[in-house]
């Protein structure tokens, strides 16, 4: 149904743009957050795969159309985001059938390992294949903003968790009913 991938979609897209102001806020300090691990965990938890997934690449093409394109050779690398939640989303969907998915704890954990993955593909890409002239340096300063991402991750996916569980109870969207389908 068209109602839970509008409503993850909106609520993700919600917490995005906040964290786009916070990220504004921080660059002075040169501090970087980034939350794509909890971009992808409700809808590749909670939703079947074709709802998830189209919550997932939408929120991916939103990140990507705002995010600097990194170039690799003489080609800009336009997708990068979209290719890594899309490849982060079925992961987590196709293993989710071992753990439980509902319970906010599993959903955090999700949603930081889903991080770590994602922080490292998309960094690969920028650095490695984008050559980036600080090359390894860069790679310190990487982590450190990987850590905070994490700490940031950690404190605020639980509220974010309960916010979709919540947006999908307003719009009266059974999750049960989206859980076993594959499509």
């Amino acid at each position: 149904m068209y109602r839970s991938w509008l409503l993850v979609f909106g609520t993700t897209l919600a917490l995005w743009i906040i964290i786009g102001q916070v990220n504004h806020y921080l660059a002075p300090s040169g501090t970087f957050l980034s939350v794509g691990g909890l971009l992808v965990a409700f809808a590749a938890l909670r939703l079947d795969l074709r709802s998830g997934m189209t919550a997932t690449i939408l929120i991916a093409l939103a990140v990507d159309a705002a995010e600097p394109l990194p170039q690799v050779g003489h080609h800009l690398f336009y997708g990068a985001h979209v290719l890594l939640f899309a490849t982060a989303h079925a992961l987590v969907f196709h293993l989710r059938a071992r753990f439980p998915r509902d319970e906010t704890l599993f959903g955090v954990v999700t949603a930081l390992l889903a991080n770590l993955g994602l922080f490292l593909g998309l960094s690969f890409v920028y650095i490695e294949l984008g050559g980036h002239p600080a090359g390894g340096a860069a790679w310190l300063r990487l982590f450190a903003d990987l850590g905070w991402s994490q700490l940031f991750i950690l404190g605020v996916a639980p509220w974010f968790l309960r916010l979709q569980q919540r947006a999908m109870e307003l719009g009266r969207v059974d999750l049960t009913a989206q859980s076993p389908r594959f499509f």
